[in-house]
């Protein structure tokens, strides 16, 4: 994949705005579990990194995916993921569907302000029982006269404490089977019978305010359906195929992240007369590192070209999902090592990085569900040699 004048661009543009605007209170929010959502958002919305690939009619840029790629691996070196991830549900999780398959009606309230930064967004799909296995879920909303009336719960949602409205999947019908009944609704969360839960201790990721959703017979409007009732398990699956490029692509900087600041660690820090990094083992182990991050770096590139061709990269983007996940818990946590007992404080930014990345493995898809999702691909399946 090629990177023109205009990717360049958009790079620098995305990496000095995170150097003013986030990075220096990266700190303050990490402590706090918290960022103030609605006012970052409204400057990037004014700046124009929340629809970047989103069509002009709605006020996105109408660019292709590669632009999107290229502001998630910028986005990916804010000194911590809480809020990166929350970046990112708000551009690439919550609003695909609603962009892709969503009335014009929808769009006008609730895509055009979630691109100015005006609104914010959550997706609710994971629910205590039911994460990786989205087919599982029990959250329902019984369709009565003009509105559906839904009951039932949500867990770890970013952003939810803040957010105005949630993309919300759920069970539509009791019938036709799990990957039939579902649809994707929006729910905005001032709405009666919405319960916020208390946010949630996490090992990482603490400047993201993630909490449960409770929903006790909350209406909404039957305009409110993205699409078609019945389809939004597909429309999910869509949906995940933006939200695991635009992981796979700030998780991988985040990495790269750990290797870049080691590097220089172990060349300043020295042990029996010499630098660590003079030891074979470090900078051997760190060029290992490196070719890593690189191959995978490429199989994204290649996922992305298909996708902006129109090809289906379940597969590939399964793959890439797997290899980050599985870097992010080895890379970090090597580099955590060569900085001995410093590595082993809180307030370090490689054990920031080493909790941060634990998540790349299960959010958004664990690691064994890629490996099922690639196996059924290639034909290999126990239900693929029935």
């Amino acid at each position: 994949m090629l990177f023109s004048q205009d990717h360049e661009m958009l790079r620098e543009a995305t990496a000095k705005f995170v150097e003013r605007e986030i990075n220096p209170y990266v700190d303050e929010w990490e402590d706090a579990g918290i960022f103030p959502a609605h006012e970052l958002f409204k400057k990037m919305g004014d700046a124009g990194f929340l629809g970047i690939g989103r069509d002009e009619k709605w006020g996105g840029l109408g660019l292709d995916y590669s632009y999107v790629v290229v502001f998630a691996e910028e986005i990916g070196r804010i000194k911590c993921s809480g809020i990166s991830t929350a970046i990112g549900v708000q551009t690439d999780m919550c609003t695909p569907a609603l962009a892709n398959f969503g009335s014009d009606e929808l769009k006008r309230k609730y895509l055009v302000p979630a691109i100015t930064g005006e609104s914010v967004g959550c997706i609710g799909v994971s629910e205590e029982g039911a994460g990786s296995d989205v087919a599982s879920i029990k959250t329902n909303a019984k369709r009565v006269g003009d509105e559906y009336i839904i009951n039932g719960g949500k867990m770890w949602i970013t952003t939810s404490t803040q957010a105005d409205w949630v993309c919300l999947l759920c069970n539509t019908s009791e019938e036709n089977g799990p990957h039939k009944n579902k649809s994707l609704i929006i729910v905005p969360l001032d709405t009666k019978g919405v319960t916020r839960g208390k946010s949630l201790k996490k090992l990482g990721a603490h400047s993201s305010d993630t909490a449960p959703l409770y929903f006790d017979d909350v209406h909404v409007p039957v305009g409110n359906l993205i699409g078609e009732e019945g389809k939004g398990f597909i429309y999910q699956m869509k949906q995940f195929q933006e939200e695991r490029l635009f992981v796979m692509s700030k998780y991988l900087s985040q990495v790269q992240d750990a290797v870049d600041i080691t590097i220089d660690y172990t060349k300043q820090r020295k042990a029996f007369g010499k630098p660590l990094i003079a030891n074979q083992e470090i900078y051997f182990k760190l060029a290992e590192m490196q070719t890593d991050i690189q191959s995978v770096r490429a199989l994204i590139y290649h996922a992305c070209e298909k996708y902006i061709n129109g090809e289906d990269v379940d597969m590939l983007t399964s793959m890439a999902k797997f290899k980050v996940g599985a870097l992010g818990q080895t890379i970090p946590s090597a580099c955590l090592q060569y900085w001995g007992g410093q590595g082993f404080m809180w307030d370090n930014l490689i054990s920031r990085i080493f909790r941060d990345t634990r998540l790349c493995s299960i959010g958004g898809g664990a690691n064994e569900v890629m490996l099922e999702i690639i196996s059924k691909r290639m034909g290999i399946h126990p239900t693929s040699l029935k």
